[in-house]
Formats: structure tokens, sequence, C-alpha cells
């Protein structure tokens, strides 16, 4: 039969609940003839249950915290000290550092297992709801506040009573004990009923003489004074336990989960629903501000008219703060200000996504439901401290993105692609796909466009590699960017799409608008999704096969990842050169492969060998990016297509990086090597005219 805890806790210093909880836990044995447990939870006390028993336990609560063993008879054994009485007793460590330094998680394992081991647990928690102290109470069947005849003592204990009812608590697990109680005195267990709230269970006598002798023999005073008032009032309250089957009636209430593990010391002033009170009071003033201003119907495109809002905004933020009862949660201008961001941010942007989009440090975020954001920073996925405060802010926030690109999301199309104001892509997807509430990934891009000299200060590629690059690209070279997921293939092919000449026509094609090239003759075309009724929609392919009435020089296609990549080879192979567009692969050979899957989903029903023909005369070269282990991204092979032999498509490195190690930092070691093979296109270049010069493709 699975026992039962019972956690004594005092509101205030000096009531005894320590001497009580010792004498408790013996009063159990001796009633029950069964072995019971005291734990010393008291990080403050830092050992006094050790005086007041005499018992030395082998190990501390602390070391208990860190075992990741399993709670067996045998395994609890390493940790307790005995005494004949039948009490077995785990305490705190006697040095305040090593007490503050216990792992409440760790005890919560035990205290779910201890409960098949023992009847009866009496835990001293002492006198302050800290995180040790709420995990204690979390696993117990039954809480005892021991107050003393002394209204300051029923102060403290009805302040400690309704913490624990805001913290969820049921009031019938609670049960005030009175201890050192003298008949005649003007506070009696009445005056403290009524000062409280909750009748008292139990009335422990005042017996000083007999307290002190136990204490200053380190002896509990059940074994030394079996017929002591004191004892006798303690043995009363375990038989009145028994009598009436409280704690079997009391472990069917519904008590909080998770309480220790969420709440710091000063959670006990945490709301009823749960939340802490800065989250309800942020909901309260936005609910107040969606009633006073129709936040939908305000215009975002226009900069000034964003400045107003925000203005008059806040003017109405601070007046509908000034209605609410503030004193206890704003401490200082600090806070108010902070308050203030907190709710114009979750009103008119991002909500808390606002201060990661302008950390210009932060390159990705990911939104994982409301209480998960990670962000990627230096390379490296790291977990945010911010969170949401509910689903329906993150669905918020993704239809504040989506809206001003006439881009929907609900239940019957619960995913979209967009982009923010600044370019950022953004990929949305919610319930009932993601199942643990909306996913939001953006992908942020720098302010200033990167140059070909960025990438070559960040160890991206060589200088001889830029200037082969640049050659080829004013040399109207088909070119393949390939690589995998966050490799950097749109941060390339912008930077290759400055390599073409201002003169020329380009026309992009994009699901969602990312390319940002310099040049002013630049005509940009996106993908349309389908209206409510299903209809209109306009894909890659549409916008492939439009660019070649609009009289291109270049087509760049932001990826190709379906039948489009038939029509973009095909105009590569009818005097479109100089094309460019990315593809997912981790290869060139793969690229290859990947290419040839690609026309497949076109269903022309082109034979294999057709279409390897098709690959090989349209794509020039292939620019293979990853992205590393240490998060680096570099260029690995800079190949060029050299044609078709047989049933293989021939493929030649012009540049390769080769790593050699990794550093004691984590850092990759490596060096980019020319692999001396001169580009075909480089001699037929010449014969026009053009000087390359023959030392790009030779190692310093």
């Amino acid at each position: 039969m699975a026992g039962h805890i019972i956690s004594i806790v005092g509101g205030k210093g000096g009531v005894g609940k320590s001497q009580f909880a010792a004498n408790l836990a013996f009063a159990f044995a001796s009633e029950n003839r069964q072995k019971a447990l005291l734990l010393d939870f008291d990080q403050k006390a830092c050992g006094d249950q050790g005086l007041i028993t005499g018992i030395k336990s082998k190990k501390t609560v602390k070391e208990l915290s860190e075992f990741s063993g399993a709670i067996d008879p045998k395994s609890i054994n390493m940790f307790i000290g005995m005494h004949k009485a039948g009490v077995h007793y785990i305490g705190m460590p006697s040095d305040r550092t090593a007490a503050d330094q216990v792992n409440p998680e760790g005890l919560g394992k035990f205290l779910k297992a201890v409960t098949s081991l023992y009847a009866v647990t009496i835990i001293d928690v002492g006198s302050e709801l800290n995180e040790l102290a709420l995990k204690a109470l979390e696993y117990s069947t039954m809480i005892n506040i021991v107050v003393t005849p002394d209204l300051l003592a029923a102060n403290q204990s009805k302040r400690l009573y309704s913490e624990l009812a805001t913290l969820l608590f049921p009031k019938e697990m609670i049960q005030i004990v009175m201890n050192q109680y003298q008949k005649g005195h003007p506070v009696g267990p009445d005056v403290v009923g009524r000062q409280i709230g909750k009748p008292v269970f139990g009335v422990v006598p005042r017996d000083d003489q007999t307290c002190a002798r136990a204490l200053s023999s380190s002896t509990p005073l059940m074994t030394i004074a079996k017929n002591s008032p004191f004892a006798q009032g303690v043995v009363d309250i375990v038989r009145k336990l028994k009598q009436k089957n409280v704690l079997k009636s009391l472990e069917r209430l519904k008590k909080p989960e998770g309480t220790a593990a969420s709440k710091s010391s000063a959670s006990a002033t945490t709301s009823r629903s749960g939340k802490d009170p800065w989250t309800e009071l942020k909901s309260r003033i936005h609910k107040s501000l969606v009633e006073e201003m129709d936040m939908k119907k305000q215009d975002d495109s226009d900069p000034k008219a964003q400045i107003i809002l925000r203005e008059k905004t806040k003017k109405l933020v601070v007046e509908l703060l000034g209605k609410e009862d503030t004193k206890t949660l704003l401490k200082g201008r600090e806070d108010m200000n902070r308050i203030v961001k907190e709710i114009l941010d979750e009103a008119l942007g991002l909500g808390p996504l606002e201060d990661m989009l302008a950390d210009k440090s932060i390159s990705e975020i990911m939104v994982v439901g409301p209480k998960k954001i990670y962000y990627e920073q230096a390379g490296k996925n790291k977990r945010s401290e911010i969170t949401f405060t509910n689903d329906r802010q993150v669905l918020n926030v993704i239809e504040r993105i989506v809206a001003p690109l006439g881009r929907r999301i609900d239940e019957k199309t619960p995913y979209v692609d967009a982009r923010l104001a600044d370019g950022s892509r953004v990929h949305a997807i919610i319930p009932p796909c993601a199942l643990d509430g909306g996913t939001i990934t953006i992908r942020k891009f720098p302010e200033n466009r990167l140059t070909y000299k960025d990438l070559i200060q960040f160890g991206s590629m060589t200088q001889n590699m830029a200037d082969f690059l640049r050659i080829s690209v004013e040399a109207h070279r088909n070119m393949v960017v390939s690589g995998g997921t966050g490799s950097g293939k749109t941060t390339l092919i912008n930077m290759l799409g400055g390599f073409i000449p201002a003169n020329e026509r380009i026309i992009t094609c994009e699901d969602s608008a990312e390319l940002d090239f310099p040049q002013d003759h630049v005509v940009r075309l996106e993908t349309k999704p389908p209206s409510l009724e299903g209809e209109g929609a306009v894909d890659i392919r549409c916008l492939v096969k439009q660019t070649l009435r609009m009289k291109p020089d270049r087509i760049v296609v932001g990826e190709c990842r379906g039948g489009e990549t038939l029509d973009m080879l095909q105009a590569m192979n009818t005097g479109h050169d100089g094309s460019l567009t990315t593809v997912h692969s981790n290869t060139p050979r793969d690229c290859m492969s990947r290419l040839e899957t690609l026309v497949q989903y076109a269903g022309a029903g082109i034979s294999p060998k057709a279409i390897k023909e098709m690959i090989a005369s349209a794509v020039h070269m292939v620019v293979q990016q990853s992205r590393l282990e240490d998060g680096s991204r570099k260029i690995m092979n800079i190949t060029e297509v050299g044609g078709l032999q047989g049933e293989v498509i021939t493929l030649q490195d012009i540049f390769v990086y080769k790593q050699e190690g990794m550093s004691k930092q984590g850092k990759i070691i490596g060096k980019f090597m020319a692999t001396g093979f001169i580009p075909k296109f480089i001699e037929s270049l010449e014969k026009k005219g053009y000087k390359v010069p023959r030392g790009l493709f030779k190692n310093d």
C-alpha cells in the first residue's frame, strides 16, 4: 500500500515546528509499529534535526538530490541514519552553502518513490516557501502549519495559509497545529482559528521543562518522556489522523503539479490561474487596449503613421496601467518601461521576437509553441528565456506577418511562406499540423548586402575563387548553387548576382522574395497562393514560362524544387546563358542526380538519357556550399560540368576545400586548394580577347 508524506511548515521561526516534526515521526513509528522516515528540508536551519533527534544520517539530502540510481530498500540504506525506535533520518548539510545547492528536482524523483518504502514520511520544510519547500509540498498528502498562541505567529500563519491556497493547494490538505498551548491563555485555539480562517486541527500543550531536557540530551522527547504533556499532544494528533482516516481521504485530492519546478521562492504571489502576475497584468492591459482601439484597422505601411500610432498606444497603455494596482509588481521606472514596451510589442509588433529581430548577431529565430523560442547565434542554436504569453499570441504574430502580403493561414491551409519588411524569410505552420502550438521559423538577412569581400573575410572562399566566379558570371556560365538547408545558398547566389553587368536585364522568380541584387534593371516575380475558392494559384513553373516572354538577359530562380527545373534547363539551353538557380543537395554529384529527379516531376515523359544530355548541355558549373560542424559556411567545391560520357555526366573540380582537423576551440582547420585543372571555357574566352590570369588555378 502506498505511504503518505506529511510536510511541517511554520509561519515564522521559533514556533517549535522542527521539534514537532521530529516527534511526530517517532509517534507514527510507535503507534503504527512501522518504520517512519524523517527528512530535513529546512535550508535555513541547516541540520537542526540532527541535534533534536541525535541521529546522524550517512549522507545528506544534498547527496540524495544528486543520486541518479533507483530508489529501493538497498539504495536508501546508503543515506539513512537509524534510530532503535524505528525512525530513519536523512539530514540537511550543516554548511549553508552546501544546503543552498540541494537540487529540488532530484529530491522530487526521490519523494515520488519513497511512498512505496515507508508508510509515513515526515518532512521538516522550514518557514519559507522556497523552491525546495514547494517540491516537498507538491508530493505531500498533508501540510501541517505549526503556530503558537501568539497573534504575530497567527498572522504569519494566516499569510502562509493564504499563499498555499493561492498556489492551488486544496484547503482540506492544510491543517493547523497549535504548539505550546496553555490553558487559560487569552490566545486559544478558537482565537487562532478565527485569525487564520481555518479551525485548529490539533493542540500540543506547553512543556518547556521536558522539551529543554530532550534538546540538551539530543534525544527525541517521545523516547524519554512518553507520558509528558507534549508527547501526549503529538500522539493524540497521530491517533486522530488514524481514527478518522484523514490521510486516506486527503490522498484523493487534486494537488498542483510542477509547483516547485516552476516557482521560485518569490512565487508564492502567483495567482490562482497559475500565471504569474506580470503575465496576467499584460493580458488584462492588452484586452483593455483591444477594446479601446481597433488594432486590426491600423495602417502598417506608412512609417509616419506607425510612429504616431505607437505614441498614441503608449499613452493609452500608461493610462490603463494607472488604473491598476501595480505597487507590488512594478518597483520602479525600469519595470514600468519594460512592461509598456512588452505590451506595445505584442499589440503593434511581433511581441517577444522584436528584440531578437533587432539583435544583429542573431541570424535565425525558431519558435516552437508559446513557451519555447530558440535562436541561432554565431552558428550555434541557443534557447531564449523569453516566451510568448499563450498560443493566441503566437497566432497573432503569424497573422501580423502574413496579412500585409495577402497570404493566409488557417486550418484548411495550416502553413505559409512569407517575408518580413526587411526581407527576412518566414515560414509558419499551425495546429492541427503543428502539435506543440504555432511554429515560426525566421531566417534573418543582414541589413547590408554581403559582398564577395565579406565572404573572403569570413573564410567562406579565397580571393582567387571570387575572381574565378566573377569571370564565370561575366562569361555567361549557367551556374547551379548546391547545398543543404541553412548552408548559405541564398547569400551566395546574391553575391553571384552582384557580378552580373549593370546593363543586363535580370528577372528573378521566387516562392518568397529574398534575392536582393544591386542592379537597377531587375524584375522581381513571386508566386501566389490560391484564393479562398482554391483558384488563381501561380507557381514557380508558371513564372519561369512567363520570364521567357519578357526579354530576359539573365533568369534567376530562387530554388528549383519541382517541375520548374525542366523549364529552367530549357531556358539555359535556348539562349539565356548566364542563368542562376539553387538546388538542395550535398555534393556536386548529388546535384546532378537531384536535377534528374526534379525534371521528372514535370511529368513530360522524357527518357533518363535525354534528361542527362539536357543537364550536361545546360549546366556549366556547380558551386557547392556547406555548413560545417563549427557553424561556419564554406564553398566546398567549384566544379565544371564536362558533358556526357556514356550514361555518366562528367564533373571536374576546379577548387576544393580540404578539412585537416579541428582546433581546441572546436573550430575546423582546413584550406582551399586549386586542383590545377583549367576550365574549358577559359580557352574560348582567351580566343575572344579576354585575358584570364592562369595564376588563379595555382596554389600559393
